[in-house]
């Protein structure tokens, strides 16, 4: 703001104008008068640029457009000859990123003085957030001295910092070659406030970038669980004398629970009116992959295209297991992600069940005859845990009523507010429950899945996958 001086007092001489008649001076109230509507008429100034840019910073869409106004504006609230912003990069370096002069000074000279100080103090190419606190921490009072330094010593300047959350990501200078120019409060504290409207404007563009980025990553998450979708069973197989229904529900968009129904042979895939597909044997898988999100999703997916070519070659459960883990362990050795698997063949000609077990949770399988529950397990390493690992073979013969269940250790690790897990025995109770009340898989699949959300809380989201499968022998047509 620009000093204003005290009117003199009236002089009894007076003055003598050309005309010969002596000239009024002013009386102090008017002198008051009017220095109070200049004083005015600059506070006016003040606030119609400050509103300007305030205008701007929330009209403009591009930063830059926005800091090219920022050491005009600054320098036109403090009548001075110019103002420079000055930034810290995440690369560690010092840039001159905007400056303005007005004219009588010598524009290119004051680039280069500025230019030449940001260089002297410019860090290394270290990237990342290390880098700005370094700048922050180190370079602030070197470059106010470097920036004093080539301006010279007729230059009147003051610097303060561009904070955004307490991390100073730049300095604005505003100088002046007036020999009368002083930094009153008022002028210091016009320049805090551009300076944290600059602060401002720098935390909106990098929000917006953030935000963007996470609109794209979004769209590729969806991108990738409804490829995950895709690749699970849309339907359950009818197979002859059997009855199924499945369900896969992720903790997140992207999870690492897996079921397949894979034909013995494609040829099932076929149109009924070809051939008899009801009759033939199908696989029915289910596993884990250690760990959540899209790692594991990948995983999953590599899992099921390696599995479904090597069932194809016909061997015994066991034998296919042994083979998918020397596949995999190449991949899954370095990634510290492992695989649990449960793969079965189901011949509905006689109803009996072959199957080979990789680590995971042993399906029950409750038998109407009995009305008891066991659990059908083998000895059997994690899928990619060691390339030498041996798996067994073993077989059930089912019978009409007999209903299986396959799950995934989502169910059984769900927990409640007191951190009680749901577990394999309550799982076991509610599965027998249901089975004894004679209702068909779909009802036994919901019922489960009601029951464990019940345990966890209504409105709570288990943190973990949950797949369940639940196969059903019915009596022959």
């Amino acid at each position: 703001m620009t000093a204003v001086p005290f009117p003199r007092q009236p002089s009894h001489s007076g003055d003598i104008t050309s005309g010969g008649a002596a000239k009024p001076e002013p009386t102090p109230v008017f002198a008051l008068k009017e220095l109070v509507a200049r004083l005015h008429r600059e506070q006016n100034k003040i606030q119609d640029l400050l509103s300007s840019l305030g205008f701007a910073l929330r009209s403009f869409n591009n930063l830059n457009q926005f800091l090219e106004l920022i050491p005009l504006m600054v320098s036109r609230v403090t009548d001075a000859d110019g103002g420079a912003l000055i930034l810290f990069k995440p690369n560690g370096q010092v840039r001159l990123e905007r400056l303005h002069c007005q004219e009588g000074l010598v524009f290119q000279d004051i680039r280069k003085a500025l230019e030449m100080a940001t260089r002297q103090v410019s860090t290394s190419s270290t990237t990342g957030t290390d880098a700005l606190d370094r700048v922050s921490t180190t370079t602030s009072p070197s470059l106010d001295e470097r920036v004093s330094e080539y301006l010279g010593r007729d230059i009147h300047l003051f610097g303060t910092p561009i904070l955004v959350k307490n991390s100073e990501r730049g300095r604005l200078y505003v100088f002046s070659r007036d020999p009368q120019y002083t930094w009153t409060d008022t002028r210091q504290k016009l320049v805090r406030l551009v300076a944290d409207q600059t602060a401002v404007a720098i935390a909106n563009d990098e929000l917006t970038v953030e935000l963007r980025a996470k609109e794209r990553l979004d769209q590729e998450l969806e991108i990738a669980a409804d490829i995950q979708r895709r690749l699970l069973p849309p339907q359950c197989p009818e197979i002859k004398g059997v009855e199924m229904a499945a369900r896969c529900q992720t903790a997140s968009r992207v999870g690492g629970d897996y079921y397949d129904f894979i034909p013995a042979n494609y040829d099932q895939l076929r149109p009924k009116k070809i051939l008899d597909n009801e009759s033939a044997a199908w696989s029915v898988v289910i596993g884990d992959v250690m760990g959540k999100g899209v790692p594991a999703g990948l995983i999953m997916t590599m899992t099921r295209g390696m599995l479904r070519a090597e069932v194809l070659n016909g061997h015994s459960p066991a034998r296919i297991l042994q083979h998918l883990n020397r596949v995999m362990y190449a991949d899954l050795e370095n990634s510290n992600r492992f695989v649990t698997l449960f793969y079965s063949e189901y011949d509905p000609q006689s109803r009996i069940l072959s199957y080979s077990n990789a680590a995971h949770n042993p399906p029950l399988l409750w038998q109407a005859s009995t009305r008891a529950i066991q659990r059908l397990d083998t000895f059997g390493m994690l899928i990619g845990l060691d390339a030498d690992s041996r798996y067994e073979d073993a077989s059930v013969q089912l019978a009409t009523g007999d209903t299986l269940l396959y799950y995934t250790d989502g169910f059984t690790d769900g927990a409640n507010q007191n951190g009680d897990r749901f577990d394999e025995e309550n799982l076991s109770r509610c599965f027998q429950w249901a089975c004894q009340h004679g209702t068909s898989p779909q009802a036994i699949l919901e019922y489960l899945f009601d029951q464990v959300q019940q345990f966890i809380g209504p409105g709570n989201r288990n943190a973990d996958d949950m797949t369940l499968v639940v196969m059903q022998v019915k009596s022959f047509d």
